[in-house]
C-alpha cells in the first residue's frame, strides 16, 4: 500500500509504501484459532441455534496506541481475500476447502460506524459472497429498515456509505427478492408483494399456522417472535441469529466461514458499554462466525463482575478471554482455547527493516543505517514512532537539510496524543506519577499519585501501555516509548509543572522508603532493598529531593554484608555532584564498581565525593572508611590507618568495622600481639572470628584457624549475611588448602558456591590463590600463578601479589626447588620492603628452613621457632602426601 503522506511530502521521485514488518508470531496465533473454529462448526454436533453452549469464536489482540493493530487487520483482510496479499513468511493456509469471507469494519469513533452499519457490513459481505436472499434475515432487516428509516431506500443509505461501492448492490436486491418470495408463497396480491408490514404480518401468521407454505421457514423457532417485536435497536442487535441460521441452510457448494474483523475497539466503549452489549450479542448469536477484535485493552468478557452491563459474561461463557490482565505475551506454543493475545513491540531487525523499506530512492533505502539504528533505539519497538520518525525526516528533508542523528532524540507529542486520549483525567495523573518509576505495583502507583485508593492504579494497570510480569519484585511497568514521552510531554492541556513533578516524585521517595522499612522490620530482603535503593537515589538525584533518611539506613545495609550487587546508577563526572543526592549516588557508585576498577581509582573517587561536603554525616563515615580500605589493597598503610583511625574515633556505626581494620594492619605489620589483643573488643560486627582466624593462619595453627573461620561462618549465617559467609570461607578454605589438599577441593568448591553471584573481586582472586597452594608441588602451579597475577594488576589489588609468592613459596619449598625458593623469597622482600605483610618474607624462610638473613622485626604470639616449626612441617607433611599418592 502507497504510503501518500510520504508520497507528497517532496519533490522527489521517492518509492513509499507502508512497510509491513512480520507479525509472524500473531498469524501463527490467528491461523491457529481459524483451524479450531472450522474444526468445531464443522462437526456434527454444531447447532447454531444453541445459545447456551460457550463461545469460543473470538479472538482478540490488544497492544499499546501505535502498535499496528489496524495494520496487522487489514493485513489479515487481505491475506485472507488473496494469496497475492500475504506476506511470504506467513505460509500457506491449511484451511483449503472451505471458503472464507474477511471483512474489517473499524469501529473508530473517526469512521463514525454505528451499530446498524455493522450489521449492513456483514450482510452486503454476504450478499457478495453468497449471491442468494437469506429470507428470515432479509424480512426482519426490510421491515426494520422501513420503520426506523421512512422515505430513506435501503439502496441510497448504502450508496452514501460506501457500502455499495464496497461490496456492490446485491443486498437490495436480494432483500426485495426475499420479500417478493415470500408473498408468493402466501399468495399474496402483487402489489402487496412490496409492502413488507402485511407481508411480515402474514407471515407471521402461517409460521404460528404451521402452514406449509412456509415450511421453509418454519424451522426457525425465533423468527416469529423477532417479526411481531418492535423493530428498534434491541431487535435489530438480535437479528443475526436469523444470520446465523440462514448461513447453516447454505447447500454445501455455497457454504462460508465469515471472519468478521472488528477494529479499534475501545472506541466502542462507552460509560454504560450500550454498542458494546449490541456487539456481543452479534458474536454470541453468531457462533459459525468467527470475530477478530482488535483494541488497547484486553476483552473483559470472562470477568464475572461485568454481568448486568452485558449479557453474557464470566469464565464459562467465554472460556478463551479469561487470561490474567497484563500478563507477559504468550508463549510459542498455542494453549487451545486461548483467545487474548498482546500485539507487542517490533524487535530492532524489524525496526530496521520497516524503516529501510519504508522509503526508496533509486532502489536504495533513502533513511542511512546509522540513523536508522537512532531512530530504532529511540522507538522501543512501538511502530507509531517509526511512522513519526519517517515524517519528521521527510520534513527536515524538504528545508535541504541531511537528517541527522540528533534531530531524532526527542519525543513526538502526536505519540502522547495518542496515548492520553482514552484515559480519564484520573488515570492520566496515575500515569504520570507512575512513570517516575521504573517498576511499580499498585500500591506504589496509587502513593506516588497521592491517592488513598487503588482503583484508578487498578484501571491502569489493566490497559496495554503496562506491562505486568507477575515473577517481579513489582509487577508493572510502563512501555519504554510511552513512559519517556509521558517523561518529557509541554505540549498536553493538562500537562505537569516542575513542581507537579516534583511533588510526585517526593511521594514516590517516600512510598519507596516505606515499602522498605516495613520489609526491614519483618523479613527483609537484598532484592527489596537494592530496588528501592536503586528508585529512590534516582527519584532524589533527578529531582533534587532531601529527606534522604531512609536512603542513609539503606546504604548502611547495602554495604553491610558485602555483597555488591549492581545498582545501575550512572553518575555525571561533569560536573561534580552538586546536591545530596548526587554525592550518595556517587558514594555508594564508587564502592560498588571498585569490584571492578583498580583501587586508586576507588581512592581517588572517594576523595572526589568527601571534597564537595555534600554527604550526610553518616556517610561521610562510610566514605572515609572505605577510602581506607581501598589505601589498604594499595598498601598506603599510613592512610589507611589514619582513615580508620578517624573512623573508630568518631565512634559511629562504621567504628566496629574501623577497629577490625585497625587490627588487620596491626596484623599486617607483623604486631601480631596487638592484633590479638583486639579481637574481644571487636564482636560480631568487628567480626572478631575472621580476625582471630587470620592471625592463627599466619602462625601455621591450621587447627585453631579452621575452628575460627567454622564459628565466623556460623555466626554469618546465623545473622543471613551471605558476604561475610562467602569471604570467612574462602579463609577456611585458605587454611586447610595448606594442611589437607582432599579437604580443600571441598571447602573451595563450597566457597565459589557462596561467592556465586556476590561480585567480590578481591575474595574470588584469593579463592584463586589458594587453589594453588592446594595444588602445591603439581606441574602446572607456576603458569597458573603467571596468569593470576595478570588479573591482580587488572583488578589494582597489589597486595594480593603477596599471597601468589606465599603460594609459590610452598610450591617450590615442597618440591626442593631451591634457586625458585630463592627468587621467590627476593621477590616476596621487595613487596613487602614498605614492612606491610613483611611476616610472609618470613614464613617463606621457615618453609625451606632457610635461616632469617637477619633478626625480625615480627612480633607472633609465640616464639619465632614454634612458629618455624608448624611452617616447616606443613612442608613436610605436604611431601610425604605426594610421596603416597604418587
Amino acid at each position: 500500500m502507497t504510503d501518500l503522506r510520504a508520497l507528497f511530502s517532496s519533490n522527489e521521485p521517492i518509492d513509499t509504501s507502508e512497510a509491513f514488518t512480520n507479525r509472524e508470531r500473531q498469524w501463527e496465533l490467528f491461523a491457529t484459532a481459524l483451524e479450531e473454529h472450522l474444526r468445531h462448526v464443522t462437526a456434527p454436533r454444531f447447532d447454531p441455534a444453541d445459545l447456551e453452549t460457550p463461545r469460543t469464536n473470538i479472538v482478540s489482540f490488544h497492544g499499546v496506541g501505535g502498535v499496528g493493530k489496524s495494520t496487522f487487520l487489514r493485513k489479515v483482510e487481505a491475506a485472507l481475500g488473496g494469496a497475492g496479499q500475504r506476506p511470504a513468511q506467513w505460509g500457506e493456509p491449511v484451511w483449503a476447502g472451505h471458503t472464507i469471507m474477511p471483512v474489517r469494519i473499524d469501529l473508530a469513533r473517526s469512521a463514525g460506524t454505528s451499530f446498524e452499519d455493522v450489521v449492513l457490513t456483514i450482510r452486503a459481505a454476504l450478499a457478495a459472497t453468497v449471491a442468494r436472499p437469506l429470507p428470515a434475515f432479509d424480512l426482519a432487516l426490510r421491515r426494520y429498515w422501513e420503520v426506523r428509516h421512512p422515505g430513506d431506500p435501503l439502496e441510497s443509505y448504502l450508496d452514501r456509505g460506501g457500502l455499495a461501492s464496497r461490496f456492490g448492490k446485491g443486498l437490495p436486491q436480494q432483500t426485495q427478492s426475499a420479500l417478493s418470495d415470500v408473498a408468493q408463497a402466501l399468495l399474496l396480491p402483487g402489489t402487496v408483494g412490496s409492502m413488507v408490514g402485511q407481508v411480515t404480518g402474514a407471515l407471521v401468521g402461517a409460521l404460528r399456522e404451521r402452514r406449509q407454505t412456509v415450511k421453509a421457514l418454519a424451522g426457525c423457532a425465533r423468527l416469529a417472535p423477532l417479526l411481531e417485536a418492535e423493530p428498534d435497536f434491541k431487535a435489530l442487535s438480535f437479528y443475526p441469529h436469523l444470520l446465523a441460521w440462514e448461513l447453516d441452510r447454505l447447500p454445501a457448494g455455497s457454504k462460508v466461514t465469515p471472519v468478521i474483523l472488528l477494529d479499534t475497539f475501545e472506541d466502542a466503549a462507552d460509560r454504560h458499554r450500550d454498542f458494546e452489549r449490541l456487539l456481543q450479542r452479534v458474536v454470541w448469536l453468531m457462533p459459525a462466525c468467527l470475530f477478530v477484535v482488535s483494541g488497547r485493552s484486553r476483552l473483559q468478557w470472562a470477568d464475572p463482575a461485568l454481568h448486568g452491563q452485558l449479557d453474557y459474561t464470566g469464565p464459562n461463557a467465554w472460556p478463551g478471554l479469561t487470561t490474567t490482565p497484563g500478563t507477559l505475551p504468550a508463549p510459542r506454543t498455542h494453549t487451545p482455547g486461548g483467545r487474548q493475545h498482546l500485539l507487542g513491540d517490533l524487535s530492532p531487525e524489524d525496526c530496521d527493516d520497516h524503516l529501510a523499506r519504508r522509503l526508496i530512492k533509486n532502489g536504495r533505502p533513502l533513511i542511512a543505517p546509522a540513523l536508522r539504528t537512532v531512530i530504532t533505539e529511540r522507538s522501543h519497538g512501538l511502530p507509531l514512532h517509526l511512522d513519526l520518525a519517517v515524517g519528521r525526516f521527510l520534513e527536515i528533508r524538504r528545508t535541504g537539510r541531511t537528517p541527522e542523528p540528533a534531530d531524532f532524540d526527542c519525543t513526538f507529542p502526536a505519540l502522547l496524543a495518542r496515548v492520553l486520549s482514552d484515559l480519564t483525567p484520573e488515570e492520566r495523573h496515575v500515569l504520570r506519577s507512575a512513570s517516575l518509576l521504573d517498576a511499580f505495583d499498585l500500591e506504589l502507583a496509587t502513593r506516588a499519585a497521592g491517592l488513598t485508593h487503588q482503583a484508578v492504579a487498578r484501571r491502569l494497570v489493566e490497559r496495554p501501555l503496562v506491562t505486568e510480569n507477575p515473577f517481579a519484585l513489582w509487577p508493572y511497568h510502563l512501555h519504554r516509548a510511552i513512559r519517556s514521552v509521558v517523561r518529557t510531554d509541554d505540549h498536553s492541556e493538562d500537562r505537569w509543572t516542575d513542581t507537579d513533578w516534583d511533588q510526585a516524585a517526593a511521594r514516590a521517595l517516600a512510598a519507596l522508603g516505606e515499602q522498605w522499612t516495613t520489609a526491614a522490620a519483618a523479613t527483609p530482603t537484598r532484592v527489596l532493598l537494592v530496588a528501592c535503593l536503586r528508585q529512590g537515589l534516582l527519584l532524589a538525584r533527578d529531582h533534587r529531593l532531601t529527606g534522604l533518611d531512609w536512603i542513609i539506613e539503606a546504604a548502611h545495609a547495602y554495604t553491610d554484608d558485602s555483597v555488591w550487587e549492581p545498582l545501575g546508577l550512572t553518575t555525571p563526572t561533569d560536573p561534580a555532584p552538586d546536591t545530596p543526592a548526587d554525592a550518595v549516588t556517587e558514594l555508594l557508585t564508587t564502592i560498588t564498581r571498585r569490584q571492578h576498577e583498580h583501587r586508586q581509582r576507588t581512592a581517588d573517587r572517594l576523595t572526589a565525593v568527601l571534597d564537595t561536603g555534600l554527604l550526610p554525616a553518616e556517610l561521610t563515615e562510610m566514605a572515609l572508611y572505605y577510602r581506607a580500605k581501598a589505601h589498604k589493597d594499595l598498601s598506603h598503610n599510613d592512610a589507611a590507618r589514619a582513615g580508620m583511625q578517624q573512623v573508630a574515633d568518631a565512634g559511629g556505626r562504621l567504628a566496629p568495622k574501623a577497629r577490625r581494620g585497625l587490627a588487620n594492619l596491626a596484623r599486617l605489620a607483623g604486631d601480631f600481639p596487638t592484633a590479638l589483643a583486639a579481637v574481644p573488643t571487636l564482636g560480631w560486627k568487628g567480626r572478631h572470628h575472621r580476625v582471630l582466624g587470620d592471625i592463627h593462619w599466619s602462625h601455621a595453627n591450621t587447627n585453631q584457624a579452621i575452628a575460627a573461620f567454622e564459628a565466623g561462618r556460623a555466626e554469618a549465617e546465623q545473622h543471613g549475611a551471605a558476604g561475610e559467609r562467602a569471604m570467612t570461607q574462602v579463609r577456611l578454605a585458605l587454611a586447610v588448602s595448606f594442611a589437607d589438599p582432599a579437604r580443600a577441593d571441598d571447602e573451595l568448591a563450597l566457597a565459589h558456591q557462596y561467592l556465586d553471584g556476590l561480585d567480590q573481586r578481591a575474595n574470588t582472586l584469593l579463592a584463586h590463590t589458594v587453589a594453588l597452594i592446594k595444588d602445591a608441588g603439581a606441574d602446572d602451579v607456576t603458569d597458573r600463578a603467571q596468569h593470576l597475577r595478570a588479573d591482580i594488576d587488572t583488578a589494582g589489588l597489589p597486595y594480593l601479589h603477596r599471597f601468589v609468592e606465599l603460594a609459590l613459596a610452598f610450591h617450590h619449598a615442597t618440591r626442593n626447588e631451591d634457586q625458585d625458593v630463592a627468587a621467590t623469597i627476593e621477590r616476596l622482600h621487595a613487596l613487602t620492603a614498605a614492612g606491610d605483610f613483611a611476616y610472609f618474607t618470613d614464613i617463606a624462610h621457615f618453609m625451606a628452613a632457610r635461616p632469617l638473613p637477619e633478626p625480625s622485626t615480627i612480633r607472633w604470639t609465640t616464639s619465632e621457632d614454634a612458629v618455624r616449626a608448624a611452617w616447616h612441617g606443613l612442608v613436610q607433611a605436604r611431601q610425604e602426601h605426594l610421596r603416597t599418592s604418587a
